[in-house]
């Protein structure tokens, strides 16, 4: 299979998921949600990073804003990543609730102004994923390129619904896997 074959079969998987997701009953994705935001409580518990890395939801994300509020009213630091261009790594800036924001690629909010920071702990958004760890994202290559050169690596965990569990994505070279899945089913390393 091609270069090009493959991210048409990703861009077909990729539509086919995000609709699945968009699909689930309000209920559901509630309960579901819950569940995720249960486990990376326990994990940021577990882990106490630093300074944590988290997305703003997306095309029905698991939304984890609350989680990042509540670990910076405890005291740590959140950061949320800004697009600054093409086929870039992903910038993080700091972020605290009521802050100023704006409006970035796909139409996702950011810090509107800030140094750059670097998270020792990253939430990472995924579509899909496989048993191996590897992600199936938006297809702009973002995260991959963010943790291809990060030094030191930040513990990244892919945050996603059971539903967009696959056999393989068909990884490619430049594919990174995530340290750790969390699904409403769990964590899973």
């Amino acid at each position: 299979m091609t270069d090009r074959d493959c991210r048409a079969n990703r861009g077909a998987l990729r539509a086919r998921l995000i609709a699945a997701r968009e699909a689930v009953d309000q209920s559901a994705f509630e309960k579901n949600s819950a569940a995720i935001e249960g486990h990376v409580r326990r994990l940021l518990a577990i882990k106490a990073p630093r300074l944590l890395g988290f997305y703003w939801p997306h095309r029905r994300e698991c939304n984890l804003v609350t989680v990042a509020a509540d670990f910076v009213a405890r005291g740590g630091t959140a950061a949320l990543p800004v697009v600054t261009g093409k086929d870039q790594a992903l910038e993080f800036r700091r972020w605290w609730p009521g802050m100023t924001m704006a409006v970035g690629v796909y139409g996702i909010p950011y810090p509107a102004s800030g140094e750059p920071v670097f998270p020792d702990l990253m939430l990472v958004p995924m579509v899909g994923f496989d048993h191996a760890g590897y992600r199936l994202g938006y297809g702009g290559g973002f995260y991959d390129r963010t943790l291809a050169v990060a030094s030191p690596r930040p513990s990244a965990i892919g945050i996603a619904f059971e539903l967009g569990r696959l056999d393989t994505i068909g990884p490619l070279p430049h594919d990174i896997p995530m340290d750790a899945i969390i699904t409403e089913a769990g964590v899973n390393s």
